[in-house]
């Protein structure tokens, strides 16, 4: 007789097959919210980050281009640069499969090339580490845990550099828990239209 499974292994959830779905469910939300309302949304939070920033001090700013519905940020981050003349702010750059992306200096107006998925990036320019990293968010908890599109590119990007991780999204991606695994980086700050708060730990 063959003996039978630990209990472990009949109650254990499917972790990746949830994780994918609450992506899923995260995407199709966000993609479904009318352009005007996620415009609205958009400006509230970008009224927090206001605040945040003001606490963080940040000299050099990272941040990315608006993909699949996310909040378009860059209006808010061209008037952030022009607020002070020290101020810095950069895209991520994929330079290789499956390893970290380096930032790279953006300027407002400036042409950039399409990487594979059609986002805009800047195509030269010394890489640099960023005090603040705004990290888009899909699904996420109040532990400050995300679920992205599930290439891990931010998780290996933040365990190599010194910076502070703060999420962005909206608050209809907001879920219990995202199941986080051993190699998910928390964000230190969540920061949605309806506000921006540490995260639990």
């Amino acid at each position: 007789m063959k003996p039978l499974p630990a209990l472990d292994a009949l109650v254990e959830p499917d972790f990746a097959a949830e994780r994918k779905r609450l992506r899923e469910a995260a995407l199709r939300a966000r993609q479904a919210m009318p352009a005007a309302l996620r415009e609205t949304l958009t400006g509230r939070m970008s009224a927090h980050l206001d605040e945040l920033m003001e606490a963080l001090q940040p000299l050099r700013l990272g941040f990315c281009w608006p993909y699949r519905a996310e909040p378009d940020l860059r209006a808010w981050v061209t008037h952030w640069l022009g607020a002070h003349p020290g101020r810095v702010a950069a895209l991520p750059v994929v330079l290789e499969r499956n390893a970290a992306m380096v930032f790279r200096a953006w300027t407002p107006g400036e042409p950039m090339p399409l990487d594979r998925h059609g986002i805009p990036h800047p195509a030269q320019g010394e890489a640099l580490v960023p005090d603040v990293v705004l990290v888009p968010l899909n699904a996420f908890d109040a532990r400050g845990y995300r679920l992205g599109y599930g290439g891990g590119y931010f998780d290996r990007t933040l365990a190599g550099m010194d910076t502070v991780a703060v999420g962005v999204g909206f608050e209809i991606g907001r879920v219990p828990s995202t199941l986080p695994q051993g190699h998910d980086k928390p964000m230190a700050w969540i920061v949605t239209e309806a506000g921006a708060a540490p995260a639990q730990r």
